[in-house]
């Protein structure tokens, strides 16, 4: 498969993280960016030489759930403590820092899991780090290992009632926190990251939507030359936003497909093509290859196997109308697939060489065959949903649309447990169409991350008017949510649950039972499957 990765000029210049795994090193690229300073995620696998093409102005090392001391924990290449940019090694990589530079980890007698004070070890002002911060605060741990031996030239700057809690070599520009400033659990972690961003590194505040979408649309243009593209529309903030970003640097040479799969949502078909083509003003073809997608997943139930189908099936009707296209056109071939994956598609998708596992497939990263006739376009690749919204803004998008709630890309097939079945997936969006609407009516919808409804292969005894009925179950599920890589689960007031209840109960035939969802994320996805 071959991969374009538009990168803006803007994008050099900023900060490297390098992720090892852990759950909050998106947090990490999400802080970095609300200061205007870009940040790019790579795997702790990337090599110094990939890393200096991004021209960083420093290094950022993530924690992640190994011990440095395993046998078979993540590593860099030491090179990288080599480039002469300042180094910040957070949880995880403080250890690895510690370990390769000739000092000792071991796993602690007292592990340190959650809020702990820590007190620094210093002078006020003598650590650039730690400049304005309180000699005492509040900060948010999650490891199980301490630096019992510092390296060479390493001096301890704050540390807890059990461990050393922060560490540098003032010669070198390297500096190492055990506990995690990215988090808002950490007083003043933000000022912390503002202290390595801006007198550490010397970084640039020069990151902007503004910036993004000119660089951008002038990267695609130069890149595509006289060829033209297709996109996968799939109504949504993503796609739609690289569909605008791309016909602004191409104009029509760019023909957004829009397929209906059979496993959207009640209507969302029509309405997502008249919003495309009469407001947006993109050329559009609408597909509906309802039939081919449910007749592939015709007794499957495996979810990973559903999500292949469908990656493939995507490609197999994109590859299908590019030829249609290519035969009536008179300039320029297809050669590129534009799609709006953002970067938890990616981190959940692609798994970081080491500790991080793929947790699902997206069928615009993992579903994709691997020799696919078209080289990828994926302008949003390194964002989060919330800057995505910010450049959608930016672009002029309808309101509605940017406060539209994620839909995944397989659609209902993953909120549809088992078997899909057309019989099924009428009840579904019936059900989750009711969830909206309720959701909707509370004034709840543009404060809530996602809410809908999923079906489950679970039928439960139940009574409705003089009889007894076997029927279905449907779970409701609303989180809340800053960018999908974490969430918690939303405490709907007691009424509009009954409320959603006693109308899917009584709206969509064949359910007797609804539940509610009170999972947050880690351990649970948001969605099902």
């Amino acid at each position: 498969m071959t991969e374009e990765t538009v990168r803006p000029n803007s994008e050099l210049g900023g900060v490297v993280v390098l992720d090892f795994g852990g759950q909050y090193t998106q947090l990490i690229a999400r802080r970095i960016r609300e200061q205007q300073v870009f940040s790019s995620v790579l795997p702790c696998t990337t090599t110094p030489a990939e890393i200096r093409k991004f021209e960083p102005a420093g290094l950022i090392l993530s924690g992640g759930p190994s011990s440095a001391y395993d046998a078979d924990a993540p590593t860099c290449d030491h090179g990288v403590l080599e480039l002469g940019i300042p180094v910040l090694g957070i949880c995880y990589g403080m250890h690895w820092i510690t370990k390769t530079m000739g000092g000792k980890v071991e796993k602690a007698q007292r592990r340190e899991y959650g809020s702990a004070l820590m007190d620094l070890a210093h002078e006020e002002g003598e650590s650039e780090l730690f400049a304005g911060v309180p000699k005492s605060l509040r900060i948010w741990n999650s490891h199980g290992d301490h630096v019992v031996e510092l390296p060479p030239g390493f001096r301890t700057t704050a540390r807890t009632e059990n461990a050393v809690a922060a560490t540098e070599h003032p010669g070198r520009k390297i500096f190492t926190v055990e506990f995690h400033p990215e988090v808002q659990h950490t007083d003043k972690g933000t000022e912390i990251l503002r202290n390595f961003l801006f007198r550490v590194c010397k970084a640039e505040a020069k990151w902007s939507g503004a910036a993004f979408i000119e660089e951008t649309t002038a990267a695609v243009a130069k890149k595509v030359g006289s060829s033209q593209a297709l996109c996968a529309l799939s109504g949504g903030v993503d796609s739609t936003v690289a569909a605008v970003l791309v016909h602004r640097a191409i104009g029509d040479r760019l023909t957004n497909i829009f397929v209906n799969t059979g496993m959207l949502r009640k209507n969302e078909f029509e309405d997502t093509l008249e919003m495309l083509r009469d407001r947006l003003k993109l050329r559009v073809i609408g597909v509906d290859a309802s039939d081919r997608f449910l007749s592939k997943l015709k007794g499957v139930t495996d979810p990973e196997k559903k999500r292949k189908i469908i990656g493939n099936e995507f490609i197999s009707v994109f590859a299908e109308e590019a030829l249609k296209l290519q035969h009536g056109e008179a300039h320029g071939g297809i050669e590129y697939l534009v799609q709006g994956t953002l970067y938890p598609d990616v981190i959940e998708s692609v798994s970081v060489k080491g500790p991080s596992a793929t947790i699902k497939s997206h069928h615009n990263v993992g579903g994709l065959p691997e020799n696919m006739p078209f080289g990828l376009i994926e302008p949003l690749r390194d964002l989060f949903k919330d800057e995505v919204r910010r450049i959608g803004r930016d672009l002029g998008l309808p309101q509605e649309l940017l406060v539209k709630h994620p839909f995944p890309g397989p659609g209902l097939a993953v909120r549809l447990l088992g078997e899909i079945t057309r019989e099924h997936l009428l009840t579904l969006r019936e059900a989750d169409a009711v969830v909206v609407d309720e959701i909707r009516k509370a004034g709840l919808y543009d404060q809530v991350w996602q809410a809908f409804a999923v079906l489950l292969p679970v039928r439960s005894v139940g009574v409705m008017g003089d009889g007894r009925t076997y029927g279905l179950t449907v779970a409701v599920r609303v989180v809340e949510s800053e960018d999908a890589m974490t969430a918690d689960w939303v405490r709907l007031p007691g009424d509009v649950l009954e409320r959603m209840s006693t109308r899917i109960v009584n709206e969509v035939p064949g359910v007797t039972r609804v539940v509610y969802d009170i999972s947050s994320k880690p351990p649970s996805t948001i969605e099902w499957e």
